[in-house]
């Protein structure tokens, strides 16, 4: 059974960081992806970054509102990903949720394409 937890969220500041963690167990695969969304009261929810868990291809990608100021990263040995936010905003405040996918086949910003999710953490940034 795959799951996903997790962790970090808070309250923070605006111009402060956080860092996020997702702990990811159950996948039989070598090769599959991690995506971060986060969804904010009475928005969609949106596609934050996504990580391809290989050993060939780590490349990530991120939405425009979060470029340079949010960094994904995986420990592969740990099962571990990590989203790390700086410079936040108040338009950052959402729950943050992790997401895997055996396969994406674009950005990997698409929530459809995502099969198993985690319960969600708070992020709320004062201004």
């Amino acid at each position: 059974e795959v799951q996903l937890v997790e962790s970090g969220g808070g309250l923070v500041q605006a111009g402060g960081s956080l860092r996020l963690s997702c702990a990811v167990s159950g996948f039989t695969f070598d090769d599959y992806s991690i995506g971060w969304f986060r969804q904010a009261p009475g928005k969609e929810r949106e596609g934050v970054s996504c990580i391809r868990i290989s050993s060939s291809d780590g490349s990530p990608y991120y939405a425009d509102s979060v470029k340079g100021r949010f960094s994904i990263s995986s420990d592969n040995a740990k099962n571990m990903v990590y989203l790390q936010m700086n410079s936040l905003k108040s338009e950052d405040t959402a729950v943050y949720y992790c997401a895997a996918a055996d396969v994406v086949y674009g950005l990997g910003l698409d929530d459809y394409e995502y099969d198993y999710w985690g319960q969600g953490t708070q992020v709320t940034v004062s201004a």
